[in-house]
């Protein structure tokens, strides 16, 4: 008699729990923030905002972050302009700093111009690519060095995604100390 309370018992209480599972809607949720949120989905009609559309354009003159301002456009007059008015922000350059633009130099620019900046490079050596114009036969100043670093010239393709605006104010400066000793 007691076996059968004890198998009753256990097939009601399976039933029990079988019954409260549903597969199409969970019985609790772990982290409900993450399944119903309280933001607008993106894109979606939203009546309250401006044109009835979520996303919005970024207010007039504001600046995206990490984004450094530059005055000079992406063109020959830019260059002209950044090569006669541009001066670096940079007061002066630490001994720690002239090495760190040595090494981004040698890194970034010495493959093609060459570490001494006599356009002798690895790859000009090699014949890989020609017409690397030596410091000493150029008229450059840090303001035409930068524009350069920062948007690319020619086949030289610009150096804003590797270098922050700091150090590539730093190679110039170090472009301009080398031709100097040339």
């Amino acid at each position: 008699m007691k076996s059968r309370y004890k198998i009753t018992f256990l097939i009601s209480i399976s039933i029990l729990v079988l019954s409260c599972k549903d597969n199409l809607k969970p019985n609790y949720q772990y982290m409900p923030n993450m399944y119903e949120h309280i933001g607008y989905d993106t894109y979606s009609h939203v009546g309250i905002f401006k044109g009835g559309v979520e996303a919005q354009l970024p207010a007039e003159g504001s600046i995206k972050r990490g984004f450094d301002v530059y005055a000079y456009p992406n063109s020959t007059e830019g260059y002209d302009s950044a090569k006669l008015n541009s001066v670096s922000p940079l007061d002066s350059i630490s001994d720690k700093d002239k090495e760190k633009s040595k090494y981004l130099f040698e890194i970034y620019c010495g493959i093609c111009h060459g570490n001494a900046g006599n356009g002798k490079g690895k790859l000009v050596t090699q014949g890989k690519i020609l017409g690397v114009p030596n410091y000493k036969d150029r008229v450059i100043t840090e303001g035409s060095i930068y524009h350069v670093l920062k948007y690319g010239i020619n086949s030289m393709g610009a150096y804003s995604n590797q270098l922050s605006q700091k150090e590539r104010w730093m190679v110039a400066a170090y472009v301009m100390e080398l031709k100097s000793k040339l």
